[in-house]
């Protein structure tokens, strides 16, 4: 170093140190008190009362409820009604709401935490006579009758649902709905899963209950003109729920009609409307609600802004309403910026005078915007998107597993739900090589060249350190194995619809020479119409197929017999692995033990209870079967499986069980 320099850089660190030692903490202490946000608690509590709804007896009811609909407030006896019964014209096909007019909070986002509400409300279903079926005994004893009430709790107060079984729930413009139902429901709707005409259910963002239970072995009817009474007990920290149905004149029951594990997080927003929904098919049942009393508490977070917070809003409410100019003395955070400032100019210059031959390196900084990419076509992820949509791959944003990799949910800045395919790290470092990754991305733009509704596009990929992650778009209905073997019964009429969808959609992939190669029911998503989507398409193990020729030949024969077996889950409502030890290949072995007893009915799902729909059930059987035979003896192509599917003919099966099953 220069000796003419030591004195004056010794000068400046003195001054800088005299600096520092007399503001760094005052410093500190400021960014900690003027940049810290307070939270506080509070309790946040909600009770309505509502012994009547008459404006005489309860003045504020006309403006505390909000009527949507066909949904009115009697004027004779004070009570809501859906439909209007004044309608003389027509009663039937109707919807309606009644909600409380006010938001109330349910849902903590600082904590997370979910609010815990009770509720009872009285209850009567009035069956009446609509004047189109006055002239015919017949037909208005099959039109008495209605589809139910259900207390609600939903995002807005302005939606109506679709009428008949939809209980004015949802529409077709509820894409991403969040609602939450207890549906009192007298009208057996097999379509919807429901066990009988006189049932309970639990609804998270759809019309198919997750839970029911079943009222006919209980002292309660939803068949009479009696009024009931129901409590709804929901404790938000356990996440529990407890439905009670009884006499309006009852006290609490003892035993509840349905009680179960909620968790609400994902199906409610911060605030929600709450009240009653109910609609008619062809009948003209009345829906009245007599009385209601609702309560919820929380525990809210309030974030106290900052000193620093208040200050710069003075500043800007001054310049923005006043000609004086606001002024203020520096504060101890830009005098300590400046001491910083100063002594890195002084590392600076000491250390260019040391290094004169030196030159400070330069840094360049790689562009990281990207050209736009049209919504149709897919587009490259970076590793660090994937990973904060997936909040780190975290296990409660996983969706679906198999041996080839982990299927996650994941949210996009802008608030667009995906799906994400992270393929297993041990798959990857047996089969990936550099090569490959090229013939991947031909494969995934490919598959985005076929349009079908029962297929879904990639919307993306990732590629990075031997890590491949594809994206799809994210189903809120989940997948089809969830619902096969989840909580619930999946009707027959929507698990032959869905199966006829499957056969639709891997026809037309091979139509183009193009094989799925992953076919399971963890791979078929139901879209909002409860329709299949086929998706999470093999990629690196279907490489080796990818070209035309055998290959694909070989390929399609696969998903020919991985459509067979998925078929034979479906009937049966059982994965392969749940048949037990004595029948070592699962679901197909007992299939066809079955076939060669000719009691081929014990593989049918008992729980659908089909009546006369067994027949068909049985012929889809077959269908499944015939998908699993061997080379030798002719496997079917999809074409030929969508024709079978379309008909009544019954597919030609061996007498005995083929000696190899693939």
């Amino acid at each position: 170093m220069d000796s003419r320099s030591f004195p004056v850089s010794s000068a400046i660190f003195a001054t800088l140190y005299f600096l520092l030692s007399r503001n760094t903490q005052l410093a500190a202490h400021k960014i900690h008190r003027e940049h810290h946000h307070f939270v506080t608690s509070v309790t946040v509590r909600k009770d309505l009362s509502f012994s009547s709804f008459h404006p005489r007896l309860n003045p504020t009811s006309t403006h505390d409820i909000k009527l949507l609909g066909s949904a009115t407030i009697s004027d004779d006896n004070g009570i809501i009604q859906i439909p209007d019964p004044s309608w003389a014209a027509n009663r039937s096909c109707q919807a309606g709401r009644a909600v409380y007019n006010c938001p109330i909070r349910m849902f903590e986002p600082v904590t997370k935490s979910l609010a815990s509400f009770r509720t009872t409300f009285s209850f009567q279903f009035t069956a009446t006579m609509s004047t189109s079926n006055a002239t015919d005994d017949s037909s208005s004893s099959r039109d008495r009758g209605g589809s139910g009430l259900a207390f609600v709790l939903v995002p807005d107060e302005f939606t109506v649902g679709r009428a008949g079984p939809w209980l004015g729930l949802l529409n077709d413009a509820c894409g991403q709905y969040k609602i939450f139902a207890v549906e009192f429901d007298n009208s057996h709707d097999t379509e919807f899963g429901d066990p009988n005409d006189d049932h309970v259910g639990i609804n998270l963002g759809t019309i198919v209950s997750m839970k029911t239970a079943d009222l006919s072995g209980t002292t309660v009817s939803l068949h009479n003109d009696s009024v009931q009474r129901a409590w709804i007990n929901y404790d938000g920290h356990r996440k529990w729920i407890d439905v009670y149905l009884g006499a309006d004149n009852d006290h609490l029951p003892n035993q509840t009609v349905l009680s179960s594990p909620l968790d609400l997080s994902g199906y409610i927003n911060e605030f929600m409307f709450v009240g009653f929904s109910a609609s008619t098919a062809k009948s003209t049942q009345i829906h009245s609600v007599l009385s209601w009393n609702f309560s919820s508490t929380i525990e809210a977070f309030l974030q106290v802004p900052s000193e620093r917070t208040c200050k710069r809003n003075l500043i800007h409410q001054v310049s923005k309403y006043s000609k004086v100019r606001y002024s203020r003395a520096p504060s101890g955070f830009l005098v300590f910026v400046a001491v910083v400032a100063l002594c890195t100019l002084a590392l600076v210059v000491l250390y260019s005078n040391s290094n004169p031959q030196k030159r400070s390196p330069s840094y360049s900084f790689p562009d990281i915007r990207r050209r736009p990419t049209p919504p149709s076509k897919p587009r490259s992820f970076t590793i660090h998107e994937i990973y904060r949509a997936t909040l780190k791959f975290s296990k409660s944003e996983m969706l679906s597993s198999d041996p080839k990799g982990v299927l996650y949910r994941g949210t996009l800045p802008n608030g667009r739900h995906i799906a994400v395919k992270r393929f297993s790290q041990h798959l990857e470092s047996q089969t990936i090589a550099p090569s490959i990754q090229a013939r991947i991305m031909k494969r995934i733009h490919g598959l985005n060249q076929f349009c079908h509704p029962n297929l879904a596009p990639i919307k993306g990929w990732c590629y990075k350190s031997k890590e491949i992650i594809v994206v799809y778009d994210y189903f809120q209905n989940g997948s089809l194995d969830k619902w096969l073997f989840g909580l619930g019964v999946l009707p027959w009429t929507r698990r032959f619809n869905l199966i006829k969808d499957i056969a639709k959609a891997l026809s037309f992939l091979h139509s183009k020479d193009t094989i799925h190669g992953n076919l399971r029911t963890s791979s078929v998503f139901l879209d909002i119409s409860y329709r299949a989507v086929l998706a999470d398409y093999a990629l690196v193990t279907a490489i080796a197929n990818s070209n035309r020729g055998e290959n694909v030949l070989i390929g399609k024969r696969k998903d020919v017999f991985g459509f067979g077996k998925m078929v034979l889950e479906i009937v049966a409502g059982k994965r392969s692995g749940d048949m037990g030890e004595k029948e070592a290949t699962g679901i197909l072995g007992f299939a066809w033990n079955m076939h060669e007893r000719g009691e081929k009915n014990k593989v049918v799902d008992e729980r659908m209870g089909l009546g006369g729909a067994m027949e068909q059930a049985l012929r889809a059987l077959d269908v499944g079967l015939v998908c699993t035979l061997n080379e030798e003896n002719c496997r079917v192509s999809m074409e030929d499986v969508v024709q079978l599917l379309k008909t009544k003919a019954i597919p030609k099966l061996p007498q005995k069980k083929p000696a190899q099953l693939s």
